[in-house]
C-alpha cells in the first residue's frame, strides 16, 4: 500500500479505477419518472432493490401518479408492498408523502434536497438519491456500502457518520462525477467489496485499499 499518497492522489487513482472497470454505473431501481424513483428509493430502504422492484410494477399500475396514491388508504398500499421491510410505516409514509406532493407541489417531486425531506419518510440519503439520479446534482447518497467501502479503501479515515463520509466524498470528487461515484462506490460495496467476505482477488484497488493491505499482513504474519 502507498502511505505515501495524498488524499487526492488516492481519490483520482480510486475514481479513474472506477471509469475504466464500470463505464456504466447506474440504479438498479426500475423506475420511469421522478415520482416512480422517488416511491422506490423509499421502498429499498433496509430492502433490496431486487425485492423492491418485484412490487412496484403492479404499485404504479394502481397508483401511477402522487394524487392516485394520495387517495389510497394505508392498507391499500400496504397489499402492495407487504413482502418489503417494514411494510406498514412505509405505507404510511408513502401515504402522507404523496398528500405532501399533491398539496405542497402540485403533484411534483421537488428538485431540490430541502424541499425532498419536507415529505413524510424522505430523509437527507434518500433525498441526495433522488438529486442525483434524476436531475444529475452533485449530492452523495451515503448508504451502508458507500460509508463501508470509502471507509476500507481510505477514501475516508475512521468517519463517525454517513454525513461525514458525504462531505469528505463531496470535497474530494470532481462535481461532474459526484451522480456517477456514487454508483461506483454503491455497486462496489454491493459486488466486490462486501460486509462478510470482500472478494478483494477481483478488485482493482488493492494496491491502495488500507483493508486489503491490513488484511494481507495479518495472513502473513500468521
Amino acid at each position: 500500500m502507498n502511505w505515501k499518497m495524498t488524499t487526492k492522489q488516492r481519490f483520482d487513482r480510486c475514481l479513474q479505477w472506477f471509469a475504466q472497470a464500470m463505464p456504466v454505473a447506474e440504479s438498479e431501481l426500475h423506475y420511469n419518472n421522478p415520482y416512480e424513483l422517488l416511491v422506490a428509493v423509499m421502498l429499498s430502504a433496509q430492502c433490496t432493490d431486487k425485492r423492491v422492484n418485484q412490487v412496484t410494477p403492479a404499485l404504479f399500475a394502481a397508483y401511477p401518479t402522487a394524487a392516485d396514491m394520495a387517495q389510497a388508504t394505508e392498507a391499500e398500499i400496504f397489499s402492495y408492498i407487504r413482502s418489503v421491510s417494514y411494510p406498514n410505516s412505509k405505507a404510511a409514509h408513502l401515504k402522507a408523502a404523496a398528500e405532501r406532493l399533491v398539496n405542497a407541489y402540485n403533484g411534483q417531486v421537488p428538485d431540490n434536497i430541502d424541499d425532498l425531506q419536507t415529505l413524510p419518510g424522505v430523509g437527507r440519503k434518500t433525498a441526495n438519491v433522488v438529486c442525483a439520479v434524476i436531475w444529475q446534482q452533485p449530492t452523495m447518497a451515503v448508504d451502508t456500502h458507500i460509508f463501508r467501502v470509502a471507509e476500507r479503501i481510505g477514501l475516508t479515515t475512521n468517519s463517525k457518520s454517513p454525513l461525514q463520509t458525504e462531505k469528505t466524498l463531496v470535497r474530494y470528487i470532481p462535481e461532474q462525477l459526484i451522480p456517477k461515484a456514487h454508483h461506483w462506490l454503491l455497486l462496489h460495496g454491493r459486488y466486490i467489496c462486501q460486509a462478510r467476505k470482500p472478494k478483494c482477488g477481483e478488485c482493482g484497488l488493492t494496491d491502495v485499499c488500507r483493508y486489503y493491505s491490513s488484511s494481507s499482513s495479518k495472513l502473513s504474519n500468521k
